[in-house]
């Protein structure tokens, strides 16, 4: 056998080749180690450097962070009824973002559930107003059977649900509504001022704010604090369990100092009449009654008005969205005159003995200034001018104390001021003089400040314009003998689970520092006007002792020359009845000030509501329903029927009823 010896070209190229593997080999062993490096490097990266961030992603993509939205703090009156609550419902609600055809969904909803089409054009504003992810309700307080009917087929609706959430119910509806005020739905704007002041934490899932009265003042105590659950969720996004959980704190109750069925009493002594009172204690500032009429049912806003609604309510001519008591302003006229009395008395421009001669009517600078009917009185003192309500007694006194003179009197009383109540809104209305004259008008001839506008100012006529509230925190104070009390709603906030109140501290009040023997003279007066004066015969037979002075006020000027008659006029051109009153006299628990618009004498008109409160707050007598329907109609002076017992009367909740609003 024969052997082949390999060639020294042979040897070479089989060197090359074995070269050439492991140089690849090399290559290749390289190219891995480069790949395990960039591996170990990642690694490193993402286990160490990026640890924490990572973890977090993780735990977000299996759990949610949902809010718990607290529930809402009641409102009571000063007995313990509730003037606002809370109760669960089923909404209907709509996530924009899961859903890919929104009018084809609500339009096949609307087959299996009724969808009014106010609620959709709700929905639609809403959904102008919100983030395009967030859950919108397209209907509320669904029934039994309706959540039944959808449950059977939420398969079909995706990004659609059933949610239970807690709504706004006011028992009394229209009962007290400008004080109560009302909750809505969070616009722009709140939110934007949400977010500028911290809160916005707070009110995550929260839908609803306070607006109105109570409910947009005490906001903070009312709305609580957001609790928030943490929840494990599977990859399709359903919930497995809750991982943990902070609960959230109730809003606390607000307790008023108002005496709700004080208050339906007396708008039902109103009836359908326009106007304004505010009751308070005299000791305290609390306020007993804070009556504006007509009213509104503070229900209808919860959801969000219709159209309808909203248009009878603010185009009506009774203005019912106005709150009178504080945004109403009004002259006091001769309600004005026992304050002028006290100025007298206090400056030291007129004695409680002078004599004015009041021959029906007083001339000033060519123009004649008439007193009622231009009868005389013939000569009065300080005391009988209050009693028999004489004008050129206080036209006199006006022009002989001067504008400012005035003002600067009656400033710490609280005319022409902001009293400061808890409540939001409140006007200053006009307390004139020669500088605010200079401050409102423009031109020169305007500024100035002429004899003849001091006169009527006496009698509370001119440019004098004050709201019910600045009245009745006057009244209080001649009562108390010149000790001021700011006036104040709320009494207390209490603890929704332990059911403590916190009693909320009113102010230091302000010693005006009246002599004792100037009080007596002004109140001999009232309590004169109550016995033999302009409101005797409505005040007969009550067994205490009141003080009061009536006023009519005019709504519009009439000149000089022109002698008043109703009959002629439009109703709403007719003159304001107006009462302020203390009782009892010789120790005041209760001040009131009172104005019916456009009713013509206070004695008529006014101050038999008065009598009917004073009634029901000292004796404990409430009026009866045939007494009532006489008052409405400015009928009765004194009650009428079988009184019954203020304990006995229990009030009845209208159960959201809308009430009718009477477009006039």
């Amino acid at each position: 056998m024969a052997f082949h010896l390999p060639s020294l070209s042979e040897l070479r190229n089989t060197e090359f080749e074995i070269f050439k593997f492991q140089t690849r080999v090399m290559v290749l062993q390289g190219l891995v180690l480069v790949c395990f490096a960039l591996l170990a490097t990642r690694l490193f990266y993402l286990q160490v450097i990026r640890h924490e961030d990572l973890l977090e992603q993780a735990e977000n993509n299996r759990t949610v962070v949902l809010p718990t939205v607290p529930n809402r703090g009641t409102i009571l009156d000063r007995n313990g009824v509730v003037l606002a609550n809370n109760y669960s419902a089923y909404t209907l609600e709509i996530t924009p973002s899961r859903v890919k055809d929104l009018e084809a969904t609500i339009n096949s909803l609307s087959e299996v559930i009724d969808i009014p089409l106010r609620d959709k054009r709700r929905f639609k504003r809403m959904r102008e107003e919100s983030k395009n992810f967030d859950s919108l309700p397209i209907r509320s307080r669904l029934t039994d059977e309706e959540v039944a009917k959808f449950t059977a087929q939420q398969f079909r609706f995706p990004g659609v649900e059933i949610k239970a959430r807690l709504f706004r119910n006011y028992p009394f509806g229209h009962l007290a509504s400008h004080v109560v005020g009302y909750i809505g739905r969070i616009n722009q704007k709140e939110k934007e001022q949400i977010e500028e002041s911290g809160e916005e934490g707070n009110y995550r899932g929260t839908q609803y704010i306070g607006k109105l009265g109570v409910e947009h003042r005490y906001e903070r105590e009312l709305h609580g604090i957001t609790g928030v659950q943490e929840v494990e969720t599977s990859a399709g996004g359903r919930a497995v369990r809750r991982l943990a959980s902070r609960p959230a704190t109730p809003g606390q109750n607000v307790v008023l100092s108002i005496d709700i069925k004080l208050q339906k009493m007396i708008e039902d002594l109103y009836g359908e009449r326009r106007g304004a009172l505010v009751a308070l204690d005299p000791r305290t500032g609390e306020i007993l009654a804070f009556v504006s009429k007509p009213t509104f049912d503070p229900n209808l806003f919860v959801d969000g008005i219709d159209s309808e609604s909203w248009k009878l309510l603010s185009e009506s001519i009774d203005k019912p969205l106005l709150n009178r008591a504080m945004r109403g302003t009004y002259p006091p006229g001769s309600t004005y005159k026992p304050f002028m009395a006290m100025a007298a008395l206090e400056t030291g421009k007129r004695s409680a003995g002078e004599i004015i001669n009041d021959a029906g009517s007083w001339t000033y600078g060519g123009h004649t200034f008439r007193s009622h009917g231009d009868i005389g009185l013939g000569p009065v003192d300080m005391v009988k001018s209050i009693v028999l309500s004489s004008n050129v007694y206080y036209y006199t006194l006006a022009n002989t104390m001067g504008v400012d003179t005035i003002h600067d009197f009656m400033k710490p009383l609280g005319f022409g001021q902001i009293t400061g109540l808890d409540l939001p809104g409140e006007l200053r209305g006009t307390l004139p003089s020669t500088e605010w004259k200079k401050k409102t008008y423009k031109k020169p001839e305007q500024q100035r400040w002429y004899g003849g506008e001091t006169i009527s100012l006496g009698i509370g006529q001119g440019y004098n314009a004050f709201t019910m509230l600045q009245l009745a925190t006057a009244t209080s104070t001649l009562a108390n003998g010149g000790t001021y009390h700011k006036p104040r709603l709320v009494m207390a906030t209490q603890d929704p689970i332990q059911r403590e109140d916190r009693a909320v501290a009113g102010e230091e009040p302000i010693h005006l520092g009246f002599k004792p023997e100037n009080v007596a003279v002004v109140h001999q007066g009232l309590i004169g006007v109550a016995k033999v004066g302009t409101a005797a015969r409505v005040f007969a037979g009550t067994p205490y002792q009141s003080a009061g002075k009536t006023g009519t006020a005019q709504a519009v000027t009439i000149g000089q020359k022109e002698k008043y008659n109703a009959s002629k006029l439009d109703e709403y051109q007719r003159d304001h009845a107006l009462y302020i009153a203390f009782a009892p006299a010789e120790n005041p628990q209760i001040a009131l000030a009172i104005v019916v618009e456009n009713a013509g004498f206070g004695a008529a008109q006014a101050a038999p509501i008065a009598r009917r409160i004073f009634d029901y707050w000292l004796v404990g007598d409430y009026p009866s329903e045939q007494d009532i329907e006489a008052s409405q109609k400015g009928l009765a002076s004194t009650p009428i029927g079988v009184k019954r017992r203020k304990d006995d009367i229990q009030l009845a909740p209208s159960e959201g009823v809308v009430g009718v609003i009477k477009n006039r």
